[in-house]
């Protein structure tokens, strides 16, 4: 139910205000003045707040400042019976929603709060899906393996530097391709990935440089290609072993010439990417057996970086079991669940064939099946279960 707090020292309007949000079932407060209205602020969260302008104490512009300051994301529909068009602009830019005459209009007053109530709803949805993301790409570590690869990041990120990123399957490759994009000089541009391995050799072509229509069977339109998205942003080249050796051949013309050919198409097009490419592959054996290209190993290998695996870095496991258990806690609803020194040694000690992947699984099974804490019987009945 939306949390709506009502500000103004007329006792007659509160008491109408009210009346009129109850019946559209809304949960109201009330405050007589701006000290009471910003002190109800400061203690409980709400969607939207009418505040007067015109009040004894502290007026409705100087609580909308003070919220504000406070980084509460209530949207505040100011009210006024001498209001002006200087005053609704003034509002607006100091972070009102909203300005409304009194006495106001019942109509307008409900479209205002309803409109008012889907922006928090968008902004608070927002926040949570940008602290989703944000939590998704941390690289968590203190190792001196991961320090490695984060001063590595540091250093690398602003160049123009092509970076082939290596490692085992769940090591992290895909965090290291997203903190290089983010930090980079073109991070306002989209990095747009391919995984290599789950097209089929085939469509690779098709996928990166894009076609023309009719140019094969299922080809009804024109399509645009990876690379051609990617352009003034990044290209990732996830699993690039996987690639077939004619997809290699244009993609090293692409690094070389900086232009594409749609398949089916004969114009060049100009394209502006910085390509990143990850495998998990060793690319110099790959290069004896004659299934990947030197050349391309060249060009693609400005910078090297390993992603160690997690056996290689078992100091970090306390570190990252603790954000697991905030994140699934989160994402569940309930309080992080704590887990025993004990419980997290026996987490330590075991070969984690799966890396960063397979502990994350682990510890959601954790919280699922243990009790109130999370034990050493826990770990060693369920931190087994599908283990190589």
């Amino acid at each position: 139910m939306a949390k709506i707090l009502i500000i103004d020292d007329e006792k007659s309007i509160r008491y109408t205000l009210r009346e009129i949000l109850e019946y559209e079932k809304y949960q109201v407060d009330e405050a007589k003045d701006g000290e009471e209205g910003l002190e109800l602020l400061t203690k409980n969260d709400y969607d939207v707040a009418l505040c007067d302008i015109k009040m004894p104490k502290m007026d409705g512009m100087e609580v909308l400042a003070k919220a504000a300051e406070l980084g509460k994301e209530t949207q505040f529909i100011m009210i006024s019976a001498h209001g002006t068009i200087e005053t609704a602009v003034d509002a607006t830019k100091k972070g009102a929603y909203d300005f409304i005459q009194k006495p106001p209009d019942l109509n307008r007053l409900l479209l205002t709060v309803r409109n008012a109530l889907d922006k928090s709803t968008l902004v608070t949805e927002t926040k949570v899906l940008k602290k989703k993301i944000t939590r998704t790409f941390d690289i968590i570590g203190e190792s001196q393996a991961i320090r490695k690869v984060k001063d590595a990041i540091d250093k690398v990120a602003p160049t123009e530097a092509r970076v082939l990123i290596t490692g085992a399957n769940g090591s992290g490759k895909e965090l290291v391709a997203r903190w290089l994009h983010e930090k980079s000089n073109r991070a306002q541009a989209p990095l747009v990935e391919v995984n290599c391995a789950a097209i089929p050799s085939e469509l690779i072509e098709s996928e990166l440089f894009g076609h023309e229509k009719g140019s094969f069977t299922s080809a009804v339109k024109q399509r645009i290609g990876k690379f051609e998205q990617a352009s003034g942003g990044t290209l990732f080249l996830d699993e690039i072993g996987d690639m077939s050796l004619s997809a290699q051949a244009k993609v090293l013309r692409a690094l070389q010439e900086h232009k594409i050919t749609r398949v089916g198409g004969d114009k060049e097009i100009k394209v502006n990417v910085r390509v990143l490419a990850a495998t998990n592959k060793d690319l110099k054996k790959e290069i004896a057996e004659n299934r990947f290209r030197e050349d391309l190993y060249h060009r693609l290998s400005v910078i090297l970086i390993h992603v160690p695996t997690l056996d290689e870095r078992k100091s970090d496991i306390p570190l990252l079991v603790d954000k697991f258990l905030k994140d699934i806690a989160e994402d569940y609803g309930n309080a992080p669940k704590k887990i025993t020194p004990e419980a997290l040694d026996y987490l330590q000690n075991l070969h984690w064939s799966g890396n960063i992947r397979e502990l994350r699984n682990v510890v959601e099974r954790l919280v699922i099946m243990s009790g109130s804490q999370i034990t050493e019987e826990d770990a060693a009945l369920y931190a087994g279960v599908n283990r190589d």
